[in-house]
């Protein structure tokens, strides 16, 4: 065992929890560890509590430990501390016509971002609220306290004292302001339909509590802004995060209020801001994609490179699961150009690859129409290791990309959290940048004006409800 401080950063994901053991002077990892989760857009906590305790000898060897988990999940506990019910993750749409019905009552979208920092779409706790107390009251009467998955593991591993979370994750609740750096307590209150408890919000390196083997607990945060602080970003980094879903995400001094609800107006995990588009499909695009072509994902990336820029004329429109940038929860997949000419394995791969990334350059303009100025774009997430998206992102994003070398950067960042709230420093520890390859290639803007006409022709359309992986309905 090193005699040197080690810390340890925990990533809850939607998929998995992943664990890095860290030097506390430079975060050089030492150990890793990870676990599964089920799949589906509801989720049982224990599961993320027993994908952890698989990883609790590697915890144990920490003086610090951080959790950076999964945004948005209703996590709500009765008066005794017990969880209700499943977890409502935040890729769950069920509850868009709530979060329409509360941007209405509050005013407006543009009343909304003024009061919030975001328009409040489905993927937003408190939307997932007002769907509580609309289809299970009695749930909705029994519930005593709403955490997010990251305050709930926090609060596990601090001993079940007081809940606590951080600006970062209280941003995107829908009950918290980032410009105002507070509550508001009422719109979480009228959304379940009693008062409730929320979590104190922890400073940026506080210590909130200790393990039972004596680690100090950091706040944690959400998982882009535990991304955020694994990568260091400065103002004019913008990061490409191509996970099970999609974020460009930008570091900014001053809070976002995009009344077109492209962008939320998050916080981040320093004190600083963190304005972000997310998209609901990403990784999910190249997977449902490889599946029908009945090949691997490394097939995938082969026969996409094979073909040329436009994909033969075929645009895919790649809202499989409903989308959120732009807020469309009830929205299909559509897939436009397909003749006998260019109906090949190849094209419909590139297809795929073009609509992924042309999706996410959508959400970096959205960011420079809110102020964000890009002077490097770092891409990274699962998706980011497929070379046919390596190759094809300076294409479609008309810039240089650099892709820093596979790490799991959230927990990097929850660990650095540790190591900051061991040192007691006024600013996080300096961290060596991750080395990153960089990609150059001749702009394709014809494959994005393409791609730019199918989303624009198919705005308004109105798609069937389509079910949820559980089987309930997106309503």
């Amino acid at each position: 065992m090193s005699s040197e401080p080690l810390v340890a950063g925990i990533d809850s994901s939607t998929q998995s929890t992943k664990v890095v053991l860290c030097r506390a002077r430079d975060g050089a990892v030492v150990d890793q560890a990870s676990a599964p989760h089920p799949n589906g857009t509801e989720c049982d906590p224990r599961h993320w509590q027993l994908a952890l305790e698989q990883a609790n000898g590697l915890l144990r060897r920490a003086a610090a430990v951080a959790v950076a988990a999964q945004q948005h999940g209703m996590v709500v506990l009765d008066a005794g501390g017990t969880v209700i019910r499943p977890a409502i993750l935040w890729n769950d749409t069920r509850s868009a016509p709530q979060a329409a019905a509360i941007v209405n009552d509050l005013g407006g979208p543009a009343a909304c971002a003024s009061l919030l920092g975001s328009v409040l779409v489905a993927s937003m706790t408190v939307t997932k609220l007002r769907w509580l107390a609309e289809h299970e009251p009695a749930n909705a009467a029994r519930t005593a306290t709403v955490l997010l998955p990251h305050d709930w593991l926090t609060w596990l591993l601090g001993g079940r004292k007081s809940p606590t979370t951080d600006r970062g994750d209280a941003s995107g609740t829908g009950y918290w302001s980032p410009a105002k750096n507070a509550y508001r307590p009422e719109i979480a209150a009228a959304a379940l339909g009693h008062p409730v408890e929320l979590p104190r919000v922890a400073g940026p390196n506080e210590i909130v509590g200790e393990t039972e083997w004596g680690a100090l607990v950091a706040p944690g945060t959400g998982d882009n802004m535990g991304a955020a602080l694994g990568l260091g970003l400065a103002p004019g980094d913008v990061v490409v995060s191509i996970g099970t879903s999609g974020t460009a995400f930008a570091v900014s001094d001053v809070p976002a209020a995009d009344a077109s609800g492209l962008v939320a107006g998050f916080a981040d995990a320093t004190g600083r801001f963190l304005p972000l588009a997310c998209t609901l499909n990403a990784t999910g695009i190249l997977t449902s994609t490889a599946k029908l072509l009945g090949c691997s994902l490394d097939e995938l990336s082969t026969l996409a490179l094979a073909a040329q820029p436009g994909a033969g004329g075929l645009t895919l429109l790649p809202y499989l699961d409903g989308e959120r940038t732009p807020n469309r929860p009830d929205a299909t997949g559509v897939l436009r150009g397909l003749t006998t000419r260019n109906a090949t394995r190849e094209n419909l791969a590139r297809a795929a690859v073009e609509a992924l990334l042309a999706s996410l350059a959508d959400a970096v303009d959205h960011l420079v129409q809110q102020g964000a100025r890009p002077q490097r774009v770092l891409m990274i997430g699962g998706g980011a290791r497929s070379e046919a998206v390596r190759r094809l992102a300076p294409q479609i994003f008309g810039m240089k990309v650099n892709v820093p070398e596979p790490a799991e950067y959230v927990a990097l960042g929850a660990a650095r959290q540790a190591a900051w709230a061991l040192a007691a420093t006024p600013h996080p520890p300096e961290w060596p940048a991750a080395p990153a390859r960089e990609y150059e290639a001749a702009p394709t803007p014809h494959v994005r004006a393409r791609y730019a006409d199918l989303r624009d022709a198919t705005d308004g359309w109105k798609e069937a409800p389509h079910a949820n992986e559980d089987g309930g309905d997106n309503r």
